[in-house]
């Protein structure tokens, strides 16, 4: 398992998503129904991008700043 800090495009701005996942491929795949939960009106969604990737371990985390 990884911890991945994933910068999303949206128009007008950036969005960072932290989450757990198998792979590159499964961390994908949750992004779009992350962006959907977290707001009222689903935004297009211009890039996706892994910024960081971390094996999971105790004390695993990221500044979001």
């Amino acid at each position: 398992m990884f911890l991945y800090k994933i910068e999303i495009e949206l128009p007008g701005k950036l969005a960072h998503l932290i989450l757990l996942a198998d792979g590159d491929e499964k961390a994908f795949s949750y992004v779009e129904s992350h962006v959907a939960r977290h707001f009222v009106q689903t935004p297009e969604i211009r890039s996706t991008a892994i910024v960081e990737k971390k094996r999971l371990e105790p004390g695993s985390g990221y500044l979001i700043e």
